[in-house]
């Protein structure tokens, strides 16, 4: 009859070690506990097909996780967290929102602000003058701060056909 002692090998260990972190992985932020979890599979490998020391074992652990912690995190982070845009972007990056056509749906008051939508979607507004836009009216986006559009009446057509 085997013991609990003959079942427990170092392969199972590492395996059961590698599934807790990657579990851990979905209530740490920061995607860099998945990795020490395939370091810790690597060595239940590697365990399963030889008899190495528990001293390598720890050293194989922490070279496989910190490698491919190093190597993959910014390509893996992309696959499970989604693509985004590299490089340093400005609070005030207008590049999407510049000129754009909005409709005020809260009367924007020059001190309080008020509510635009843009595409489907609403946002804070603050007008660029001092007098209030009042909702229903079409609006141009001249600005952002944070999540705040900074915005003006949208020109009105003129008699040259503009």
């Amino acid at each position: 009859m085997e013991t609990f002692k003959d079942w427990l090998k170092p392969e199972l260990i590492w395996f059961l070690i590698g599934l807790v972190l990657m579990l851990l992985e979905f209530v740490l932020p920061g995607f860099i506990v998945f990795f020490f979890g395939v370091g810790a599979w690597i060595v239940a490998l590697v365990c399963f097909f030889t008899d190495i020391s528990v001293n390598v074992q720890l050293v194989l652990f922490l070279v496989a996780s910190v490698l491919l912690l190093v190597s993959l995190r910014k390509w893996m982070r992309g696959v499970f967290v989604g693509y985004k845009k590299y490089g340093r972007q400005s609070d005030d990056d207008l590049s999407e929102f510049a000129g754009k056509r909005a409709v005020v749906t809260r009367t924007i008051d020059p001190i309080m602000g008020g509510k635009v939508e843009l595409h489907g979607t609403s946002w804070n507004a603050e007008a660029d003058g001092e007098e209030p836009i009042e909702e229903g009216t079409a609006v141009e986006i001249t600005g952002k701060q944070g999540l705040t559009l900074k915005v003006k009446k949208y020109p009105a057509k003129g008699g040259n056909g503009q």
